[in-house]
């Protein structure tokens, strides 16, 4: 068994492009760039640094995500561990991680021992998995989607575009000097939330996001290959092993008699589902069965929408085409918690 297909959401593959593409001219570009200079990334703080002790039990540790509603906690490093960005964490940990972790818990009979000789950290935790006490630190960043990443307090939103350009989905801001402490985490999709206000008062800029996708240049945008999916009869477990595979924190649910899409389940859905439910049986529930414990608390049964539609040309959680601007899929992006983005 290998974990070498995950990857952070970045690629160097593109199909199928137009023969030329469309370049914003360098002095709006110029424009641009100099007004983010000037727009801090504190300001886009979207969440706080949550600390645990690196000794905590990943149970512990998820049951703090789901009991204060947090994306994802900061771990301090042990004694004698190398320093991380000069910072007092080992790293952090999601739901990303949660949905490794569980995927390796249900599949452990079947890494061999060749396998694990090659995988030293694997080893470690399937066997304090077996001595029933797994620590939070051995499992963060098991997704290799959550790298930790620190900004110092002056960091702009270029530090940010920097940053989310390399694959990670949130960073760190420290506060000002002397003081050690940090301010919070900014998440990509704040980000991106941001662009999307930004762009109502910047006209240039604005325009340029009328553009289609296609016309782009964007090598790390797949535009034509096909979704992570699964399928409606598969179980839990299936789902959350494609989505561990394939690095992918989403994947869309497809029926088997039409090949319509039913839905989409994340990672978070498995945090805050399958961990409480605390029993193996989840592990074997049908996706479509498992799509209906999710809608419950969002209309399906008490008429409440959650996520109400927007006037976007596709209604979630469909996929983005080459023929949609780059602002509507920016807003579909950050609005849409559901939508499976491929090697997302």
């Amino acid at each position: 068994m290998s974990l070498s297909q995950r990857r952070l959401s970045v690629t160097s593959v593109r199909s199928a492009s137009p023969l030329a593409f469309v370049v914003a001219p360098n002095a709006d570009a110029e424009e641009w760039t100099k007004s983010w200079h000037h727009v801090h990334a504190k300001d886009l703080i979207d969440s706080p640094v949550v600390a645990v002790e690196a000794d905590l039990t990943v149970e512990d540790a998820c049951e703090r995500l789901l009991s204060e509603d947090l994306p994802c906690l900061a771990v301090y490093r042990r004694p004698g561990d190398i320093h991380h960005h000069n910072t007092p964490f080992h790293g952090l940990f999601d739901y990303s991680d949660v949905n490794a972790f569980l995927t390796l818990a249900a599949t452990r009979h079947r890494w061999s021992p060749e396998d694990l000789k090659e995988r030293p950290r694997i080893e470690e935790i399937i066997n304090a998995a077996i001595a029933d006490r797994v620590s939070v630190y051995l499992v963060s960043n098991l997704s290799e989607k959550n790298p930790l990443e620190v900004l110092p307090h002056d960091a702009t939103v270029l530090s940010l575009l920097s940053v989310f350009a390399r694959g990670s989905h949130r960073a760190l801001i420290r506060a000002a000097s002397p003081s050690t402490e940090f301010l919070g985490i900014v998440s990509d999709r704040s980000l991106l939330s941001w662009f999307a206000d930004h762009s109502q008062t910047t006209t240039t800029f604005l325009s340029y996001l009328s553009n289609t996708l296609s016309s782009l240049n964007l090598p790390s945008l797949y535009l034509y290959t096909a979704i992570v999916a699964a399928k409606a009869s598969d179980s839990v477990l299936d789902g959350m092993k494609l989505m561990s595979d394939q690095g992918v924190s989403s994947v869309a649910v497809i029926e088997e008699e039409n090949g319509s899409l039913l839905s989409a389940i994340s990672v978070t859905d498995i945090g805050k589902i399958v961990v409480p439910s605390q029993s193996n049986q989840i592990l074997s529930t049908p996706l479509h069965v498992f799509i209906k414990r999710i809608k419950e608390p969002d209309g399906s049964t008490d008429g409440v929408d959650k996520y109400p539609g927007t006037n976007l040309p596709l209604y979630p959680p469909q996929r983005p085409t080459h023929h949609m601007h780059l602002s509507q899929y920016t807003v579909f992006y950050q609005q849409v918690p559901y939508f499976t983005r491929c090697r997302s």
